[in-house]
């Protein structure tokens, strides 16, 4: 009957999960059509190929990649018609056997024109090739600040302006930036090219300055078209503000492989790295292992077999602190450390009963000591999250949680070894945080479809909104039905519900990717492969450190 039932389970996760799967490619379809097939169109017409198109072509083929925010701002800016992938395309991928970080503006959305999120997007691209010492390649296209959205997008630290500081800072931090003006490139924005070390423009659709035809005609009154004003000859053979002219987009872009080619290697951070291994288990298998349903249990440590090669790992303290799992293994080949929540109810030798998903004193303590030790051995570290938060109670309180999970919190924040989040589950409250949040600067963090990132649960969270609410009401002097209570919770937990969402999640670039669960192999070996490229680690040093 055991068996049985296993196996119904199993079936049951598997089907939830592969229809979460369908939603989630169905969404991307669309994302990846940007602005839609008759701007594509308008686009061919030009001659130009599109940002999708571009990076395709300038990528090795048949090498991984890795796209950065596909879900940026995902059901945002309705009012203003919508910004698929926020207006910008970003991956992490190969160009002339080189890793390297592709920021290609979509002229498909708004003429590319820059939304709050598109600046955001942008920065954690360059904020991914600062983090990994990894060259940064421009394919700018992009008639500049939305301005209607400018107050939100031009004056603040975290905005436009911090792009071009970010140009320069990569420079002097010897990181190869190359940019190709493959459209408009205007205000502002035109900064950013010429701050790279190199720059290309394509002949006849790039154009490049700082005010166009209309706003120099406003402004002082001469007429010039703006082909003359910064196109490609303009700024190859008089200004001398462009170094490469070239015909048409493929040429652009058959030339920055060209310079990607020449760029000699550097010293790498020597992470460990062995002959990869597929899982001694059926990957696939991971559909079925791993509940849909965020309520029921299950046992991590299944989970990790399906993710590491051969099935193998070497689980530290396994007898403690059982809510979290602490193991060495290998992913792809590279040796990692794995810190993942336990979802089973464990027993302690003291007789206690845990929950599973849940942070007690001895598994922070665990994990804290597990987290210094990598760091010691100069090991990645890889984080699974499906987590409620810590425990709470007297008898929590006075063990010392707030002590453990502050251990735990400190141990992983100084942490001077790569982390990568994978967010499989719940994320909720401090759990988040102590399992590598996106606060802790994880270098690649992404969520599956059946990711859930709160401060609690929905259901908790609309029983203490619910209270909140009635409690206003009454003191307005208003009745509450048994009826209207069961609306206005219904109303309250489906707008909390909204927020915990993955996609509510991705589109403001809380988690990088949603991914399906088999990629996430994938995932963190190209982030590892990138990690390596930079050989600068710091001395590990945790501060103050209760014990």
């Amino acid at each position: 009957m055991g068996f049985a039932k296993q196996n119904l389970d199993f079936n049951k996760n598997e089907d939830e999960m592969k229809l979460k799967i369908s939603k989630l490619n169905k969404k991307l379809q669309i994302i990846q059509k940007g602005g839609g097939d008759a701007k594509i169109k308008k686009h061919h017409d030009k001659g130009k190929l599109t940002a999708r198109e571009r990076i395709d072509y300038l990528l090795d083929k048949g090498c991984d990649y890795l796209e950065i925010g596909s879900f940026a701002g995902y059901d945002m800016y309705k009012e203003h018609g919508g910004c698929p992938a926020g207006g910008v395309v970003v991956v992490i991928g190969y160009v002339s056997k080189k890793l390297c970080v592709v920021v290609a503006n979509d002229a498909t959305v708004k003429a590319g024109a820059w939304f709050p999120i598109t600046g955001k997007k942008n920065l954690r691209a360059q904020e991914i090739a600062m983090e990994n010492k990894l060259p940064i390649i421009y394919l700018v296209d992009s008639a500049g600040v939305y301005l209607p959205m400018q107050d939100e997008i031009f004056p603040d630290k975290e905005h436009f302006g911090r792009i071009f500081s970010n140009n320069a800072k990569i420079s002097a931090m010897g990181i190869p930036q190359i940019s190709a003006i493959m459209g408009s490139c205007v205000a502002g924005g035109a900064y950013l090219p010429i701050m790279s070390d190199e720059s290309l423009i394509v002949e006849h659709t790039g154009s490049i300055f700082l005010a166009g035809s209309y706003l120099v005609k406003a402004a002082i009154g001469e007429v010039v078209d703006n082909e003359t004003l910064g196109g490609a000859t303009t700024h190859c053979e008089i200004s001398g503000v462009t170094d490469y002219k070239c015909k048409d987009d493929k040429e652009c872009l058959s030339t920055i492989r060209d310079m990607m080619g020449r760029i000699g290697d550097n010293n790498t951070a020597g992470f460990n790295r062995e002959e990869s291994k597929e899982p001694g288990e059926k990957s696939s298998n991971l559909y079925g292992a791993f509940p849909v349903q965020r309520t029921d249990n299950y046992d991590v440590k299944n989970v990790i077999k399906l993710l590491v090669d051969e099935s193998k790992f070497t689980e530290y303290k396994s007898d403690y602190g059982k809510t979290i799992v602490c193991a060495y293994a290998r992913i792809d080949g590279w040796s990692v450390g794995i810190v993942a929540n336990q979802r089973q109810v464990v027993k302690t030798k003291k007789g206690e009963m845990q929950f599973g998903g849940v942070i007690y004193s001895d598994s922070a303590d665990k994990a804290a000591r597990f987290i210094m030790n990598c760091n010691q051995k100069k090991i990645p570290l890889v984080f699974l999250q499906d987590v409620s938060g810590f425990m709470v109670g007297s008898r929590s309180e006075h063990g010392g949680i707030i002590k453990d999970g502050a251990k735990m919190v400190n141990a992983m924040s100084n942490s001077v070894v790569p982390k990568f989040t994978i967010v499989m589950g719940n994320s909720y409250g401090a759990g988040n945080y102590a399992m590598c949040g996106k606060a802790y600067d994880p270098r690649l963090i992404v969520g599956w479809p059946t990711a859930e990132i709160a401060v609690m649960g929905g259901t908790q969270a609309a029983k203490v909104l619910l209270q909140i609410e009635m409690a206003s009401l009454k003191a307005k002097g208003e009745e509450i039905s048994k009826e209207k209570e069961e609306e206005l919770y219904n109303n309250i937990k489906q707008k909390y519900d909204d927020q915990t969402s993955p996609y509510y999640a991705a589109a403001r670039l809380w988690v990088d990717e949603i991914i399906e669960p088999l990629e996430t192999r994938k995932w963190i070996s190209i982030g590892i492969a990138a990690a390596n490229q930079n050989p600068d680690i710091k001395p590990y040093n945790v501060g103050v450190i209760q014990t």
